[in-house]
């Protein structure tokens, strides 16, 4: 049986940039564990709800399907409105390097640390396998030190561009502000910012999504593609916004046994 744990805060001693010290002020990520000696690979879990809160069925039972697939999963509370770009990167940058850092603590590879989103926490986790280094070598905090790039991705009816035509405005105001530069719009609108170094990816969407339209998935298959990074992506061809696991649509919710297929193909579960 897996261990939830209690919630660990990514900056126990107060996040850069807070607006206060409040539960919404604290990013901070609840683990759930698998028991034996590992390691094992582990996935850090981005609900979505367009940068002003975050989806209940978003988090812990998808950390629970990870764990019935084999995989230590995190959920994240990354800060979202008033918080603004770069914040919620900010955060989700630390998540991987706290995880990465306590890899050994507990028994993970730190060669095998994914991120999953939904919606805007898709656009976050998709942000975080685009934009990340390799650590800060003489960082005074050792958890600096660590690389934040991830090295698989699961973005799940992802928002990816902020451009007019395909973009959600409400996501992008949130993130950006009511007048955003337009060069930091066209920068965070991921298909123009993707590299060979972003990782593996494994993306799904519904082609009528009446919110986020499925071609922010296709837009980000083609940089990825352009790019030379493997992915696999699936287009269901009926679904609402916000399905989760969709346990209860016959057809969509069988991404959750496509993703898993997709993780023991790359390597990621052994």
């Amino acid at each position: 049986m897996p261990q939830r744990l209690d919630p660990v805060f990514l900056w126990p001693e107060g996040a850069p940039g807070a607006l206060g010290d409040g539960s919404e002020d604290r990013p901070r990520l609840t683990p759930y564990l698998l028991e034996g000696p590992g390691p094992h690979a582990c996935v850090i879990v981005c609900p979505g709800g367009g940068y002003q809160t975050r989806a209940q069925h978003e988090r812990d039972p998808i950390s629970i399907w990870l764990n019935q697939a084999g995989v230590s999963s995190f959920v994240l509370d990354y800060r979202v409105k008033p918080y603004q770009h770069p914040v919620p990167l900010l955060d989700a940058q630390r998540a991987i390097r706290t995880v990465r850092a306590r890899a050994q603590e507990w028994r993970l590879d730190p060669q095998r640390i994914g991120i999953l989103g939904f919606s805007a926490g898709g656009h976050l986790a998709s942000s975080a396998s685009t934009f990340h280094d390799e650590g800060i070598p003489d960082a005074k905090d050792p958890i600096d030190r660590q690389s934040c790039r991830p090295d698989a991705l699961v973005a799940c009816y992802a928002v990816i561009t902020f451009d007019e035509t395909y973009g959600h405005r409400g996501c992008r105001t949130n993130f950006l502000g009511e007048t955003p530069d337009p060069a930091l719009v066209k920068r965070v609108s991921l298909e123009n910012s993707v590299t060979s170094r972003n990782p593996p990816a494994f993306i799904w969407h519904t082609t009528d999504d009446p919110v986020v339209p499925v071609e922010n998935a296709l837009v980000f298959g083609i940089a990825l593609r352009k790019a030379g990074v493997p992915y696999e992506l699936h287009s269901f061809p009926h679904g609402r916004h916000g399905l989760g696991l969709a346990g209860d649509d016959p057809t969509v919710g069988a991404w959750t046994g496509l993703c898993e297929r997709w993780l023991k193909n790359i390597g990621f579960v052994k």
